[in-house]
């Protein structure tokens, strides 16, 4: 791909696609006086908005892209309703500029598809201002959680502009970020009167693999509706779920959800992601008879000291709990000092020196100013030799109680969630109780399955252990699990609930 289209994110629509769009506006009733497409690229939705909409009295199209527009202006040079505008998106003033039309305005489009973090690693300036938008906080606004599609910023700030008036949105996008645009309004007070998900292939409108759809918004004044109908198409007769925030939580089944929230609230334990090293090829090992293999096909000779067998989300997914790989974990706690392994194992703290290059390396602020060759994401719930896990890759949502492994505890890696026991008989009990019907109905309905990762701490300690055991009619055993439990997330929440 060129470096052009992923700066840009640039995939024209199709006529065809923008034509579905606007057909499927009509239907929903819209009559804008005025059309703008603000990254309008070839014009796809300004075309189709003129076949669709006779009413509509004035067009404006905005694009970064030169030959675009000087291509749209020339097509458009007779028409004295039309204008056509070079303009940067990040630098515009979208709410002098809106301020002064005559409503309803219709605001429709195809924003970029591409992520801050791939133009920045890319040094494209095409980015807005360095801003935390989506009001995270601590270690979410340093990692992952903290990259956005592009189209979120311009999205949001769109949203801004049009509130509190009479008017409409109506973007493509991939359905992850319509989803947080949509939380973002709802929970900053956008005053919205119809949202809508209308689903399509991407594949076969543009030749990409990630979930998308049309993403429609009614903006009216004092109106502050929480929910969102989700379509499997471009079709009004299609409608398979309705989204919408509960107790100021993102819902993906509000239908399914309400039939199982009789165990959602507080969380008895604390749910936790497996290891993270972002070294693969160094950390992860295979037994080879008495030594190990990394994953350069280097065959070494290592300590066990720090070594432990390990399972990945792939082996969860599949039930495959016999470990296949072990994995190197250079610490107890976050803070171990790391040097102590030159004395306890030196074999292993020389091998960990030959891959300084790629461990000193690693791109993630989480590993600076700290140890030498440390791993993220541990603790003594790490080392626990029972635990229940998930793996938050797969759809089929199933956990698994782990136990220990050739008397050492297992690792998980992290894209694997898991609560750490004390004994097998917890372990068991809990994994029956998040394995019940009603349990993975419940979580069902929180999850989003076109997701990189469908299932998250978030939906996890949403689950309530100790009204599910009630549910089920088991809550006489669960005292012996949950109230004594030593790994209750918040004690106090749990005293005042006993």
């Amino acid at each position: 791909m060129s470096r052009r289209r992923i700066e840009f994110g640039d995939f024209q629509t199709p006529i065809k696609l923008s034509n579905l769009v606007t057909s499927l506006l009509t239907e929903l009733s819209i009559k804008p006086h005025i059309i703008i497409e603000p990254t309008c690229g070839s014009g796809s939705f300004l075309i189709s908005g003129m076949g669709s909409f006779n009413g509509a009295k004035y067009f404006y199209g905005f694009d970064i892209n030169k030959e675009y527009i000087q291509d749209l202006s020339s097509k458009f040079k007779d028409r004295k309703n039309i204008e056509i505008v070079e303009q940067d998106f990040f630098s515009f003033n979208w709410n002098g500029f809106v301020q002064n039309l005559k409503k309803p305005i219709l605001c429709i489009g195809n924003p970029p598809w591409v992520t801050n973090a791939v133009l920045g690693t890319i040094g494209s300036k095409n980015l807005p201002e360095k801003s935390n938008f989506q009001g995270l906080s601590g270690f979410s606004a340093k990692t992952g959680k903290s990259n956005f599609d592009i189209s979120e910023w311009m999205l949001t700030k769109l949203s801004k502009v049009l509130n509190k008036s009479d008017s409409y949105m109506a973007m493509l996008c991939k359905t992850s970020t319509a989803r947080k645009v949509l939380l973002h309004n709802w929970r900053n007070g956008i005053e919205i009167d119809d949202s809508r998900l209308f689903l399509f292939d991407s594949k076969k409108y543009f030749n990409i693999s990630a979930g998308a759809c049309l993403l429609y918004m009614s903006f009216k004044p004092n109106h502050f509706e929480k929910k969102a109908d989700i379509y499997s198409d471009l079709n009004l007769q299609n409608r398979i779920a309705t989204m919408g925030i509960i107790n100021n939580e993102l819902v993906a089944d509000i239908g399914s959800y309400k039939k199982a929230s009789a165990i959602g609230g507080f969380q008895y334990y604390t749910w936790r992601s497996g290891i993270k090293h972002d070294a693969a090829k160094v950390m992860e090992l295979e037994k080879v008879g008495d030594k190990y293999k990394n994953g350069f096909g280097e065959i070494i000779d290592l300590e066990d000291t720090y070594v432990y067998p390990l399972l990945k989300s792939s082996d969860l997914g599949n039930d495959r709990l016999e470990p296949r790989k072990c994995v190197i974990v250079t610490q107890k706690n976050m803070k171990d000092p790391t040097n102590t392994i030159t004395k306890k194992a030196p074999r292993t703290w020389d091998y960990l020196n030959r891959y300084s290059d790629i461990l000193l390396n690693r791109k993630s602020s989480i590993y600076i100013n700290r140890p030498r060759f440390c791993v993220f994401g541990i603790g003594d719930y790490t080392f626990s030799h029972w635990k229940v896990a998930i793996s938050g890759l797969y759809k089929n949502i199933h956990f698994n109680a782990i136990g220990p492994y050739e008397g050492k505890p297992i690792m998980l890696d992290d894209t694997c969630y898991f609560i750490s026991c004390k004994n097998e008989k917890e372990a068991v009990f809990i994994t029956q109780l998040l394995n019940s019907p009603i349990s993975i109905d419940f979580i069902h309905s929180l999850v989003f399955f076109d997701a990189k990762r469908p299932v998250t701490i978030d939906v996890l300690k949403r689950i309530d252990l100790r009204k599910l055991a009630t549910e089920l009619g088991v809550e006489k055993k669960d005292i012996n699990c949950l109230k004594q439990s030593k790994n209750i997330s918040d004690s106090q929440t749990c005293l005042v609930f006993d």
